[in-house]
Order: C-alpha cells, then structure tokens, then sequence
C-alpha cells in the first residue's frame, strides 16, 4: 500500500467522519475548520455534550480522544517557543503510540529498515552491541562474539549511560543506538554502569566493520564436540549443519556429545532457530505462535533426521539469551533432547513482524507470543536451566608452600618409581587439565556431558562360553 501525505484539516474531516479512520467510497467534503490558533477552542465549543460521551464501540476511535489529539496539536502549534512543522509532529506522534506499546514494536524509517537488514545479514559497521530499552535506559543484551564490545569485556545486563558524554535518556533513546553505529575506525566512549556496581566506568571502543560468523565450533577433547551459535541470521541452520559435518570427519567417527553454547545469544530470525531446533531433533513441536490476527497463528514441527545421531547434548545459556536462542533452547529441553545448564535466559517471548508502509517505511509490530513444545509462555520470566551455574570463573590455586606437603617433599627420601623431577607436572594429568580451564561453565558442561555419554554406552556383551568336546 502506497501512503500519500495527508493536509491536517482532511485528517480531521476523516478522524470526525466516522471515527473509525475508515474513508467511505465518496469521501464527505472537508468540513469548514478555524485557523490552528482556535482549533482547540472551537472543539471546546462545538456540540459539547452535556454528559460525558458513551465509550467508542469496539474497532473506532473515541471522539473524546480526537478532541483531546486535535487540541493538544493546535496548542503545540500555537504556543511552542519554536515552530514546529506539521510532518515531525505527525512523526512524533507514530513513534509515540509505538514507543507506549512495548519496548520491541518500533516505526522504521530508511535508515533503521537498513540496519533490519544488516543485523539479519550478518553484517555492518559499529560496536557489536546487541541492545534494549527498558525503563528509560538502554541496556545491553549482549555483546557479539569477536568484536569490540565482546573484546572490551561488555557484558550483558550493563546499562549504558552516556556514549561520547551524551547522556542516553528516555527522550533519545533511538539517537543512542544511532550513535553506536558509524564509520569504521573512528572512536566512541561509553559509560557503563554494571549490575551490582556503584559507580560507572568509561570504556573506550574503536568502530569496526562487523561480520559476525553466527556459527563456530571444535573438538573439546575426542570425541566432544563445542558448537557456539552467536546470533540467528538467515544462514546460521546451514552453517550449522556444515560445522557438524565437518567435526564428524575430523573426529574419524561418530561424535559421543556435544555442547551447544546459547550464552549472550540475542536472537534473531524465528525461521533460523527453527531450523536449528529441527536439525537436532528427530521428531516433536518445536515452538508455536499466537496472535489476534490468524497469520500469527503458527505451529513448527521438527522433521526425522538428527545431525548428531541423538548423541548427548549440553545446552549453555545465561541471562544474554534471548528470542530465537530461547526458542531453541526451550524446544530442546521440552522434547527431552538435551539438557540445560547455566542462568535463566532474557525472557523475550514475543514475535516481531515487519509490516511495510511504503519503500521506506515500515512498522516493527510485537503480532505474537511464543510457546514451548510444552504449552508455556516464557515471556518476562525465561527459562530455567536444568542445572544452574554461577556466573564464575577458575583460576590455579598460587603456590603455598605450606600445603600439599608428602612424602616426597621430606629430605632423603626414597626414590619412588613413577617419581618425577621437582616442577614437573605428573604424567598422568593430561597437558589440557594442568591449567584451570578459563571457562568454569563449559568446563562443567563437558564434564556432564561425559557423565551423559557413559550412561548411553551400551553394555559390553558377555563373553561367549568356549565350546569343549571330546573326540
């Protein structure tokens, strides 16, 4: 549908002739209206009601609200200390009504349909910040892997208060997350407060191209398979499929498990992380969608066929996955396909459709809500892990040298057989242990999954009785 631009008297011959913006097939003449300066007088005097009107019925606008509309934009007109004109209050406006629906429904213009585009492309230039407002403040979801938000230690939950010494407010929301894309190579400074923290702390970062590789992944150890799925762009299932592969020829045979990293997932696109979900499921709902109009009403069923041949899988997310990394998340815990461990995920249960005005202009609408393959909603509240983990981090223990005293530390000893050089490490800890490992909760995910992969293992047969006879 094309839009034209519409005059301020013809808007309110339509809003008044029927109340319900619904333009009969001959459009009534516009009625004679006073110059801006009385409109709002000349709605106080004319056909006022003795008693106050009867609601609008349901589907048309209330005449009281057009009234209370007409009057405060007469008024803006008249009395504000600049002029002001007609289409930025008309934009205002379009924003107004999205901004009060919830924080993900938004009015695109050219600039912000590009940045759609971009984001589900897997490409553009800035921070590689995942961001939301909420409450009057910008907050970050999460940073993408491998850029410079990632790389300065962002993190999700971090609220950011001023970019260049401007400070983000509720009235320039939109202009923030502007300001975090740019020309490559050119600096920003964000103020950052972080949860639990009492004061800010600035973090300079340096604008970069971002191409985000939604899909990585490598063996852990024989065997063990680490999948990190960053983001849900429109390549992300076949990336995946091809990773899979490609880690099944390196390990020489079927992988025994593998873990699935979500952490600080933003999402993406609905169709992606179904796709996911059904490549490693064999059969089950994957999610389903409801909405009030019968388009958003959908349901995704998995297809037979499991890359990973139903080996164990460990699923990781945190507080930074949300909308597609929780869909998939939910559809894998709800069939039973693996097992969650982590934090409770974001909570972003709704589905956004992009619903286009014109070439350059379209709407950003919340049409739905999501469900589990179970029924529930996780909108607001998220998903709980199967195993929860805090958010910690291990380190080597600092040599003390009064603890860990043995046998071999007394002088004059008896030399043991298996005993090596003082400094050296033993030679039955393999080379990849002898560190802490950097990362507790994909350290903790291996090891259960390992504990997953020996309960799958079938038992060895009996050995068959040797026959004996004699001749």
């Amino acid at each position: 549908m094309s839009l034209r631009p519409v005059s301020l008297p013809l808007l309110l011959a339509l809003l008044f002739a029927g109340g319900a913006l619904a333009q009969p097939a001959t459009p009534p003449p516009a009625p004679d209206l006073p110059d801006d300066a009385d409109v709002g007088a000349a709605l106080d005097e004319a056909d006022a009601p003795e008693t106050a009107p009867a609601p609008a019925p349901a589907g048309q606008i209330d005449l009281d609200d057009v009234r209370k509309f007409t009057a405060v934009l007469s008024l803006i007109k008249q009395a504000y200390v600049e002029p002001v004109d007609d289409h930025v209050l008309m934009q205002a406006a379009i924003k107004g009504m999205l901004v009060g629906l919830d924080p993900h429904s938004e009015y695109l213009e050219a600039s912000a349909l590009d940045q759609l585009t971009e984001d589900t492309s897997g490409s553009y230039e800035g921070l590689g910040l995942e961001v939301t407002t909420a409450d009057g403040a910008l907050r970050v979801i999460a940073p993408i892997d491998d850029t410079p938000a990632a790389r300065a230690g962002i993190k999700p939950g971090d609220t950011i208060l001023r970019i260049d010494n401007v400070p983000v407010q509720a009235d320039n929301l939109s202009d923030a997350v502007d300001m975090l894309r740019g020309p490559p190579g050119r600096e920003v400074t964000l103020s950052i407060l972080r949860l639990g923290a009492n004061l800010p702390q600035d973090i300079k970062l340096k604008r970069e191209t971002i191409r985000v590789a939604s899909v990585r992944g490598r063996l852990l150890e024989p065997g063990y398979a680490y999948l990190r799925v960053s983001q849900f762009q429109s390549e992300t299932g076949s990336d995946l499929r091809k990773r899979i592969a490609r880690l099944q020829k390196d390990n020489g045979k079927p992988l025994a498990g593998a873990v699935l990293d979500l952490r600080s997932n933003p999402g993406g696109l609905l169709s992606s992380a179904v796709e996911v979900s059904d490549l490693l499921l064999d059969a089950g709902t994957i999610v389903t969608t409801k909405g009030r109009i019968r388009e958003a009403d959908m349901a995704f069923q998995a297809t037979p066929g499991d890359a990973l041949d139903a080996a164990p899988l460990v699923v990781l997310i945190d507080n930074g996955s949300a909308s597609a990394a929780e869909i998939v998340a939910g559809a894998l815990k709800d069939n039973h396909r693996a097992l969650l461990m982590g934090r409770r995920s974001f909570g972003k249960g709704s589905v956004q459709t992009v619903l286009t005005l014109d070439e350059t202009h379209a709407l950003k609408l919340t049409t739905a809500r999501y469900y589990t393959p179970s029924g529930i909603s996780i909108q607001a509240s998220g998903i709980k892990p199967d195993i929860e983990l805090a958010d910690l981090a291990l380190s080597a223990n600092e040599n003390d040298p009064f603890s860990g005293i043995s046998e071999r530390d007394l002088r004059n000893h008896l030399k043991g057989d298996g005993e090596v050089e003082a400094g050296a490490a033993p030679a039955d800890v393999p080379a990849a242990r002898r560190g802490a490992p950097s990362d507790y909760a994909l350290s903790e995910a291996l090891n259960v999954l390992k504990a997953m992969a020996l309960q799958r293992r079938p038992a060895s047969p009996p050995a068959a009785a040797e026959s004996s006879g004699k001749g």
